[in-house]
């Protein structure tokens, strides 16, 4: 039994997910982000080892035929994965871990990781996701498009998601995801793991 928790923030492009997860940690600095591997080249202003490791598709398959991915997937042509050793031992050292990832990752991880807490965030509509993507000037406008075509289908994995929080307000969003993690810490056995020893004072037997 461990205290940490695991979240999975997941959204389609453009959504906020990358903004949210920031201001979250900046605000929570007890939660720490995995930084996932990916063959996407770095945008502007991006540095190896903060937002991504970044590396070539090769060395990308190498290290997945050895196993060293929690989960990967193929998003808008690249490739992204999670090291699955550094997730397991942050947890079992009762650290909160945050994973920015699609849903495919999101549907692997709870394969391994059942009491993960599952959070999608949504656009107020596809017209705003739109202007959100061509405003932040990250893409081509082939690429905006490729990623506005993919929304639909990766807003229908909603469903699969624990808690879904519509990013119209971006406060008012992150309120919302504050929220998650304060009662995620309250579980029973968040709780029995961090106070065991008040616990059995108190008879409670785990």
């Amino acid at each position: 039994m461990a205290a940490g928790s695991l979240f999975i923030i997941a959204a389609p492009s453009g959504a906020g997910k990358s903004s949210l997860v920031n201001a979250l940690l900046a605000a929570e600095p007890g939660i720490e982000l995995s930084v996932s591997w990916t063959t996407r080249p770095p945008r502007p202003g991006e540095q190896a080892g903060r937002e991504y490791h970044f590396c070539s598709v090769a060395e990308f398959q190498a290290r997945k035929q050895a196993g060293e991915f929690l989960e990967s997937a193929e998003v808008h042509g690249n490739y992204y994965g999670t090291s699955q050793r550094w997730i397991q031992e942050k947890i079992a050292a009762d650290k909160d871990v945050l994973l920015e990832i699609d849903w495919q990752g999101a549907r692997q991880v709870r394969q391994h990781f059942p009491q993960a807490i599952s959070i999608f965030i949504l656009p107020p509509s596809i017209a705003v996701l739109a202007e959100r993507l061509r405003k932040r000037g990250q893409d081509e406008p082939d690429i905006i498009e490729r990623r506005l075509l993919a929304a639909g289908g990766e807003i229908a994995h909603a469903t699969e998601f624990d808690y879904v929080i519509i990013n119209e307000d971006f406060s008012a969003a992150l309120n919302a995801m504050k929220t998650i993690v304060y009662a995620s810490r309250q579980r029973f056995a968040a709780q029995a793991a961090r106070h065991a020893t008040l616990f059995t004072q108190l008879g409670i037997h785990v």
